[in-house]
């Protein structure tokens, strides 16, 4: 499988770090995307990335709490290595917030074991997982109502974040393949927006 090279930003996962602990996280999260692609999520322990990071498992410890806090530490890097979509008005709703919703969907759709991995990780009841569903679900939520400016309610807002999330579980328990997002989730903005034009 080929490897997707993503420069990852260096933020900290729970407080402000050094740049030699922003360097340390940068390193166990990237270790992590290779045990992933080597072991899958079952294989993969905190312990097994620190040994491929070459860094203590002591030290491992101190940034990631689990396995799950890594991987979800790893899609929101995802999220944060994208960058804001510039929003251009003149565009059909429709298609702007179609951009939005396929930049969160198919964030690490070219990366099967760390897709797998993030659904499950996400899903955690952990409360530094928590804390980072928050950051991905404020980020989505901000692109999202950028992009439908004046044709946002809160009820399409609600209905776009629940269809989108929704299409990553249904992918990640093995019912939709990645290659149906796109039609799905514009087929969806379109049904919502009701064809709303800037």
């Amino acid at each position: 499988m080929s490897r997707t090279v993503v420069q990852l930003p260096t933020a900290a996962p729970r407080r402000h770090l050094t740049d030699r602990q922003a360097q340390t996280v940068h390193k166990l999260c990237e270790a992590a995307v290779a045990e992933l692609e080597a072991v899958g999520h079952q294989g993969l322990t905190v312990r097994s990335v620190a040994k491929r990071a070459d860094v203590a498992p002591a030290t491992a410890y101190t940034y990631f709490a689990s396995k799950e806090h890594l991987v979800a530490e790893v899609f929101w890097r995802r999220i944060e290595a994208q960058g804001e979509r510039p929003v251009d008005r003149r565009r059909r709703s429709a298609d702007r917030v179609t951009d939005v919703l396929l930049d969160f969907a198919l964030v690490v759709a070219d990366e099967t074991d760390v897709a797998a991995a993030c659904t499950v990780a996400l899903l955690a009841d952990d409360a530094e997982v928590s804390e980072l569903r928050e950051k991905i679900g404020r980020t989505f939520h901000r692109r999202l109502t950028d992009a439908l400016g004046d044709d946002g309610t809160p009820a399409i807002v609600q209905v776009l974040e629940l269809t989108t999330t929704g299409t990553l579980v249904q992918v990640g328990t093995g019912h939709l393949d990645y290659s149906d997002v796109p039609g799905l989730l514009a087929d969806a903005a379109d049904l919502v927006l009701g064809g709303a034009t800037p």
